[in-house]
């Protein structure tokens, strides 16, 4: 596996570095004075070292919801899977590596593999496909610069799922391109219509290929706490440390105290929120039914719609003209006052995102005024 050149630009922490090989010298029995962090010599309380079990308890998650079996030294959390997601492309992707992203897809994802240097391929799904790809267009994609391929399963925005079997025929084409690393954010994990999550690391063969991004911020509520995770061969994970090192160091001890009682303990408030969802979501479904024009495919996770809203363009109200999604977004925003987020974003310039994780009563009202707004469009 060749990482990013990136990685030679720059010296892990001396500090940090100093005290994790005093750290490797402790643990062999040698007795290792410590002059080199600038750390209070008090004893941490006893409540808060708890938290230094937090690689233990993601493990402990992966086996209990995935059957996965990793160790603390494949996971690093950080500060939000934003991190966790930007450590990982600037560890693997170099300049001019081609990144296979499938549309549509989380707008960062893009913008990270731009700060790398490397080069974003597109897959384009549609509608009619659910937003999944084909093996066959994976096939396609794939060039001798292909580097990663990074996809969401949920998938923010369209709420795709990708299936074993569907995710069984990408690995297929995987086996046969060994230089490739899979990236798979599942940070929506929890938030499924359709059943068990399915995660692409399940298949031995190439589990040691993917890095799966995870973290609290959806399926508990948590996205101010700022706490994500991967779980890589390590290898990767010891890069994604060294990147890591130079930005946060690490995430903080609030948040890992409360991310082990999230990731070990009970689930049944995060299989409260989905239900909630699910009614969320066909009453959202119903409601777009009514509104001519707009073609919407059902979500099986996250909590997003994501329709073609292209049959709209060329329409006026008298004094906006709708060309493009930006339009159709800001003239919902400016007419009825509901914020949206135009599809150009996640790769799908024919698509405007809307979000369901609001209550049902501000989603009742969001959309009784979008339809006003948009019976004004002729």
């Amino acid at each position: 596996m060749q990482l990013s050149s990136f990685l030679d630009r720059f010296n892990e922490p001396e500090t940090l570095k100093m005290a994790k090989l005093g750290r490797e010298l402790r643990a062999k029995g040698i007795d290792v004075i410590d002059l080199s962090l600038g750390e209070p010599d008090f004893d941490t309380p006893v409540h808060i070292k708890e938290a230094a079990i937090k690689a233990i308890a993601v493990c402990t998650k992966f086996k209990r919801d995935n059957n996965l079996d990793y160790k603390p030294e494949n996971i690093v959390a950080s500060t939000g899977a934003k991190q966790s997601l930007a450590n990982a492309i600037l560890a693997l992707v170099d300049e001019d590596d081609e990144v296979i992203i499938p549309t549509p897809y989380w707008v960062t994802y893009s913008e990270l593999v731009k700060i790398a240097r490397g080069k974003v391929v597109e897959i384009k799904s549609t509608t009619e496909q659910g937003f999944k790809i084909t093996a066959a267009q994976l096939e396609a994609a794939i060039t001798s610069k292909t580097k990663v391929f990074l996809f969401s399963s949920p998938c923010n925005p369209s709420g795709a799922v990708y299936k074993k079997q569907e995710l069984e025929a990408l690995v297929e084409v995987f086996r046969k391109y060994p230089q490739i690393t899979i990236l798979s954010d599942e940070i929506y994990e929890y938030i499924n219509f359709i059943g068990k999550h399915e995660s692409i690391a399940q298949f031995d063969d190439i589990k040691d290929r993917v890095v799966i991004v995870n973290g609290l911020s959806k399926g508990f509520a948590m996205t101010g706490w700022r706490l994500g995770y991967i779980a890589a061969n390590t290898t990767i994970a010891k890069a994604c440390e060294k990147v890591q090192g130079q930005f946060t160091s690490g995430a903080n001890s609030i948040a890992q105290k409360a991310a082990v009682v999230a990731l070990t303990t009970d689930l049944r408030p995060s299989l409260d929120m989905v239900k909630e969802f699910t009614r969320r979501r066909g009453r959202v479904l119903e409601i777009v039914k009514d509104i001519p024009g707009l073609v919407c495919s059902e979500p099986d996770g996250a909590f997003y719609i994501f329709p073609d809203v292209s049959s709209y363009y060329g329409k006026t109200d008298g004094e906006t003209v709708i060309t493009n999604a930006a339009d159709f977004s800001m003239y919902l925003l400016n007419n009825a006052h509901v914020s949206s987020v135009m599809g150009d974003a996640f790769g799908e310039p024919k698509c405007v995102r809307f979000s369901f994780a609001n209550s049902m009563e501000k989603i009742e009202e969001g959309w009784k005024r979008i339809k006003a707004a948009v019976s004004k469009l002729k």
